[in-house]
C-alpha cells in the first residue's frame, strides 16, 4: 500500500483563543487549544481570528507572568479597544507537513483505521491528550480503543484515502 502521509499545502492549527484584555496596553489572556501551544506560541506563521480563511497575520511581541497567569502581547494590539476587538478569536499555526501537531489534529477524525494488512480496526471519533502520550479513540461499532499516538503503532497518516495505518501489537486491541 502507497502512503500518501501529507495534504497538499501547509497545515494549518488552532492553538489557543483569546479569553480576556489584561490590563490597558492591549495584552491578552489566551487559552490553549493544544498540547503544543508553547512550541508554537512564540514563533513564525501566527494569524488570529474567527476561522483560518479570514485571520491575518500576527506575531508575539513579549509574553510576561507564569503558567496560568501568562500575559501575552501581540505586535500592533497597542491598547484595550484593539485588545477587546480580538477576544473570541482563536490563534492558528501554520506548521510544516511533519510536524507533530498533525498527529493529533481533529480532522483526522472519522478517518478509518486499519492495520498493515488493511484489515479495518474501526474509526477514529477523538484525540485524547495524556500525560504520557496522546492517544487515539477507536470505535469500531461494538468497543472502542485506545490508540497510543506514538511512532512504534501510528505508521501512516494516509490523508488521500482518510486513514490512518498502525502496527498491531500483541494486547493492543485487548
Amino acid at each position: 500500500m502507497r502512503c500518501h502521509r501529507l495534504k497538499l499545502g501547509k497545515p494549518i492549527h488552532p492553538i489557543a483563543k483569546v479569553t480576556a484584555i489584561s490590563g490597558f496596553n492591549g495584552d491578552v489572556r489566551l487559552k490553549p487549544l493544544s498540547r503544543y501551544f508553547d512550541e508554537y506560541i512564540g514563533g513564525v506563521g501566527l494569524t488570529i481570528g474567527s476561522n483560518p480563511e479570514n485571520s491575518k497575520s500576527v506575531s508575539i511581541q513579549f509574553v510576561t507572568g507564569q503558567g496560568k497567569r501568562r500575559r501575552f502581547k501581540f505586535h500592533g494590539i497597542n491598547t484595550q479597544k484593539t485588545a477587546e476587538d480580538i477576544v473570541g478569536k482563536t490563534v492558528y499555526v501554520e506548521t510544516s507537513n511533519d510536524a507533530n501537531i498533525n498527529m493529533i489534529s481533529k480532522n483526522l477524525i472519522d478517518y478509518k483505521v486499519v492495520n498493515e494488512l488493511g484489515d479495518f480496526i474501526g474509526n477514529l471519533i477523538d484525540v485524547m491528550w495524556l500525560p504520557n502520550n496522546d492517544a487515539y479513540i477507536i470505535n469500531n461499532g461494538e468497543k472502542e480503543f485506545l490508540i497510543p499516538i506514538i511512532p512504534e503503532v501510528i505508521k501512516c497518516l494516509d490523508h488521500k484515502e482518510q486513514k490512518i495505518i498502525i502496527k498491531m501489537m500483541d494486547g493492543l486491541l485487548d
